[in-house]
Parts: C-alpha cells; sequence; structure tokens
C-alpha cells in the first residue's frame, strides 16, 4: 500500500458481503472512514452494513468511486471486473484483502493467526471464545459466525486481534504474526498450488513470519506438517496418536448426544478432565490447538474449560438448523473429501433412521480434482442428492459434469441422484424423507438454501 492506512479517508469494497470483507467494513467505519461497497447479490451481511449506514450496492455503480482513494477486493473477484477496470483507468489504489488485513493488523500488539486446509473457523472461534471469557478484550476476524459475538468479527482493544489465516492464493503470507496454529495440511485448492508440495512450501513460508519469541501450534499427527516448526524457538505440538505430541487427549468418551469429554496430558502430566459441546474427533483436535495457544499466553485452565464446554459451535459447521416433518437438518460447509467424512463421523454420533447427503461441490477444479474421493465418502450416506456445482469464481474448463460423480457413486450406493436446483431438491426432499430421518446439507456454495425451503414450508 502507497500510505498509512489513517492517510486514507474513503474506502470502497468490491465483493462487500463475503464473510470477511463485511467485517473490515465494519472495521473501517468504526475507525470513522467513509465506506462504501458492493456486491452481486443481496445477503444478510450486506443487509447488516446498510443497517450500520454503510452504502452498499447490488451489482456496479461506477458513481460511488468518485473520490474514493482505496479500493479493496477479494481473491475471488475477475480482473476484468467493471470496477477494477474503472480503478486501473483512473489511478485508483486498489489492493488485495489479505494485503489489507496485514497492513491493518500490523498496529495490533499481538497477532494470533490460525491456519490449516480444515477446522480453521471453529479453531479461531474457539480461541476466540477463551480470550473473551479471560476478558483479554480481542479484536477477531472469522470466517464464520460465532454465537457469542453474534457475527463473524468483534472489535475490542488493541493488544489481541484473533484472525483465521487461509492458505490461498498465500493469502496468509501478507500478515505478520506473533503466533500461529497449524491445524493440518490437506490437497486442496489446487487450482492455485497445483501440488501438496506447493502446499506444504507456503506453510513452511508462513512460518517464517515468526518472531523469534513468537508461539507456534502445530499439529503433530499431520505427517504433513513435519518439519515446519524447524528452527521455531517456541513449538507447541499436539494431538491424540502420536505419542510425542506435547499437549494430548487421551481416554475420549461421548455421550448420547456425540459430545465428546477427554483427559488432556502436557508431556505425560494430567491438565484436566475437558468436555465439549460440539461432535466429532476433529473438534477434539481443534479444542486441543485451542488449549495449547491459551496456555502460551497464561490463560488459567479453568477459564479454557469453561469457555470450551460452552462453545456449541459456528455458523455452518455441523450446524443444527430445525425439524421438518420430525427429520433432523444439519449444514455443513464441507467442500474436501476429508471434511465430509468428518461430517459423516459426525452423522453417526446422532440418533437417526436413515441419513439424505444433499451436496453441492464447490468450484468445478475441486470437483476435478476429487472426484474419486467425492464419490467414495459420500457413497457412506444412505441417500445422496447431487446439487448444480456452485462455480464460484471459475468457468468450467475442466468440462465437469454432475453426472459423472453420481455414476462413480452408483459404484457402491444405487441410492444417488442428481437434482439440479435448490427447490427441485426440496421438493424430492419432502416426498421421499420419513420421520427420524437425518438431512445434510453439504457444501461452501448456498446449498443451505435448500434448508431453508424446506423449514419454511
Amino acid at each position: 500500500m502507497k500510505k498509512e492506512i489513517k492517510d486514507y479517508n474513503k474506502i470502497h469494497l468490491i465483493g462487500i458481503g463475503g464473510a470477511s470483507m463485511y467485517s473490515i467494513a465494519a472495521m473501517l467505519k468504526n475507525d470513522g472512514k467513509t465506506v462504501t461497497g458492493s456486491d452481486l447479490a443481496r445477503t444478510h451481511n450486506t443487509d447488516y452494513l446498510k443497517e450500520i449506514g454503510i452504502n452498499v450496492v447490488i451489482g456496479h455503480d461506477l458513481e460511488l468511486l468518485k473520490n474514493t482513494d482505496l479500493i479493496i477486493y477479494t481473491a475471488a473477484i475477475s480482473h476484468d471486473d467493471p470496477e477494477l477496470v474503472y480503478a486501473r483507468e483512473n489511478k485508483i489504489e486498489a489492493v488485495e484483502r489479505a494485503e489489507f488485513l496485514g497492513e491493518y493488523t500490523k498496529d495490533y500488539e499481538n497477532l494470533i493467526c490460525i491456519s490449516g486446509t480444515h477446522g480453521k473457523s471453529t479453531t479461531t472461534s474457539m480461541i476466540a471464545s477463551v480470550f473473551l471469557e479471560a476478558n483479554l478484550n480481542p479484536t477477531i476476524n472469522i470466517g464464520a459466525a460465532l454465537k457469542k459475538i453474534n457475527g463473524n468479527y468483534y472489535i475490542g482493544g488493541k493488544k489481541y486481534f484473533i484472525l483465521e489465516a487461509c492458505e490461498y492464493v498465500d493469502s496468509f503470507l501478507h500478515f505478520h504474526p506473533t503466533s500461529e496454529v497449524i491445524l493440518n495440511i490437506d490437497d486442496d485448492h489446487l487450482d492455485y498450488f497445483k501440488t501438496i508440495e506447493n502446499t506444504k512450501k507456503s506453510f513452511y513460508k508462513f512460518t517464517r513470519l515468526l518472531p523469534s519469541q513468537g508461539f507456534l501450534v502445530i499439529n503433530a499427527d499431520d505427517p504433513n506438517t513435519k518439519d515446519l516448526d524447524k528452527d521455531i524457538n517456541n513449538v507447541t505440538t499436539f494431538g491424540i496418536e502420536n505419542e510425542k505430541a506435547m499437549i494430548k487427549a487421551k481416554n475420549i468418551t461421548y455421550s448420547d448426544l456425540g459430545f465428546p469429554t477427554f483427559q488432556v496430558y502436557i508431556n505425560e502430566q494430567l491438565l484436566d478432565t475437558f468436555s465439549l459441546r460440539v461432535r466429532g474427533k476433529h473438534n477434539v483436535m481443534d479444542a486441543l490447538a485451542t488449549i495449547g495457544m491459551a496456555l502460551n499466553y497464561k490463560i488459567d485452565k479453568e477459564i479454557i474449560k469453561k469457555a470450551l464446554k460452552e462453545f456449541t459451535g459456528v455458523g455452518r459447521r455441523f450446524e443444527y438448523l430445525g425439524e421438518y416433518k420430525g427429520c433432523a437438518i444439519f449444514d455443513d460447509f464441507a467442500h474436501h473429501p476429508t471434511e465430509i467424512m468428518s461430517t459423516y463421523n459426525s452423522s453417526l454420533m446422532v440418533k437417526h433412521n436413515e441419513t439424505w447427503a444433499v451436496f453441492q461441490s464447490h468450484t468445478y477444479s475441486r470437483t476435478y480434482e476429487h472426484m474419486e474421493e467425492f464419490a467414495k465418502v459420500l457413497a457412506k450416506f444412505d441417500h445422496v442428492i447431487i446439487c448444480d456445482i456452485y462455480p464460484a469464481r471459475e468457468e468450467n474448463i475442466w468440462n465437469v459434469k454432475e453426472d459423472t460423480l453420481v455414476e462413480l457413486i452408483k459404484k457402491s450406493n444405487q441410492k444417488v441422484i442428481h437434482i439440479p436446483t435448490y427447490e427441485e431438491i426440496a421438493e424430492y426432499l419432502a416426498e421421499h424423507v420419513r420421520e427420524n430421518d437425518l438431512i445434510l446439507t453439504i457444501g461452501a456454495g448456498p446449498i443451505n438454501k435448500v434448508a431453508e425451503i424446506l423449514l419454511n414450508k
């Protein structure tokens, strides 16, 4: 950026309704900036921004850009976007979201970045909940909604900024962290990274951003994180399977609702017994990462226990939405085969008759790269409905077809069908589900609209 943030007065955000973008807009408004924005669709986020006095346009209005001295855009915005074209033609400075956040968070004494292919939003929310419980007044930016703060951001003090740090297009390399969590590394975002080795190299670069006294909390169970802690002074490892992990969960049990209770050991010494109100082994791992980071900041274990026990999850992470004809409906943001496996495992912990997985793949490139793995994990559900692929930022240059995924699933599960639209899927479910069935909408796109339609019938 050409100037310090304090020297910009009118700031415009393209894609302002995005989870991270709308929180940036609100923070800038709170800082006294004149903020405007645009998005292609009206959402709860755009409505909220209008309520707090931000001028948001659905579509494009180049008049908004007059007298603007900075434009912020997301990585999903194409270079031929009319507003970006206008900015170039009129020499208005434009920066990508992550670059801006990197500059914005420089003013904070501690920047705690939570990264990893899976579990970022949940772990960021857990850590935020602990810091809030400890009355440390953190500033927070999460990629999902946290009930404790009624949204995905919280404007606190300048001592702590807790930030979900995404690896896509190397976004997290723009940040200046004082502490990092690395939850796992998987073969996601291959449209950008191409190979898992490139992904690992990016995470390695991320760990090099830590100052000499910075904290690194890292998953010892994941072989892909091996050697990322090389030459880092303050490392905390966590895990369940790896005996060398400093923080370990042992003797894990589950309640009738699927909620885990487990003992936490630090260097083979019992710390205490912890209980969660979110399901699944993956959430135990997220809790271990949270405990590791919180202890680095000298937060009392009783505060950590209380915050974790009261944490009920974040929006779109195996989120219970309601019932339709006696069927429980859950929504999950899972968009990678590993994440869908976690969703499946969580579904096993909920008493039900049969499962209905309503899946919408997110981007053509991801569908192409993981077609076989998607089919393998989706076939585990009793019934599978495949919605049209959500393209996001992409054109279908891979010639990917939903029916290809259907045919692969049929090799091991005949109860699969492709239904193109949300409305048609809701009608099909209304005709075929039985009492005590479990409906799961799965995907990073707006597949949860199926649940909204059912619940409004």
